[in-house]
């Protein structure tokens, strides 16, 4: 991993007051665009990125339990059900006043606090075709921080496949390669599927929608 904790967490903290700006901006209707996080919408992507803001532990906890301590069944039914009680002008709000909160997933550390608002704030920018390309030495930080545990955590098929960042000294994995800007490489690491036109090499269909 490159870069200090300080370098880190100004990084996260300017993630998020980005990511708030741009939803800021965008009318209404564009809040209900499927995101790239399979079967949510943008309003579900910000849900769950404001939820370490907005749960106390003891909540926290009890939503954990009664999704029979299966994370990713919690973490979509507070998700739906925070993008339906909450309004886009407080979703916004919640995630600009956090940006400099220090949450970071158990084990991940700041490192892992990027990795989580880099890539779910790729879900919805990439989704919508809107916003401009990371800064580069963001995007280092988060793909020095991937690699085949996170590989495993998405249950990506990368066989036979080598990822070449053509915007990045940065590559994965060994066979054809499948070229393309860093920040798309990593949403292709953690098992999306991209807009027709991001990828190329004899791979691509494989990580692009269809």
């Amino acid at each position: 991993m490159t870069g200090t904790g300080t370098d880190i967490r100004t990084h996260v903290a300017a993630q998020r007051h980005e990511l708030a700006d741009l939803l800021a901006d965008l009318p209404e209707s564009t809040w209900d665009t499927p995101s790239l996080c399979a079967g949510w919408r943008v309003r579900e992507v910000v849900a769950h990125l404001v939820l370490p803001f907005r749960y106390s532990m003891p909540r926290f906890l009890a939503s954990l339990l009664r999704a029979r301590g299966n994370f990713d069944r919690m973490a979509d039914r507070c998700a739906r059900r925070d993008a339906a009680a909450l309004s886009t002008h407080e979703l916004v709000a919640v995630l600009r006043d956090n940006a400099e909160h220090p949450w970071q997933p158990p084990g991940g550390g700041p490192a892992g606090a990027l990795s989580h608002d880099v890539i779910h704030g790729l879900d919805i920018t990439t989704a919508l075709g809107h916003g401009p390309a990371l800064p580069p030495e963001r995007v280092r930080l988060v793909l020095d921080n991937a690699g085949p545990r996170q590989v495993r955590h998405f249950g990506t098929d990368l066989s036979g496949v080598e990822l070449r960042a053509d915007d990045l000294d940065w590559r994965y994995g060994s066979g054809a390669p499948l070229t393309g800007a860093a920040q798309d490489l990593l949403l292709v690491l953690c098992g999306r599927r991209l807009p027709p036109g991001r990828l190329a090499g004899e791979p691509a269909p494989r990580f692009t929608a269809t």
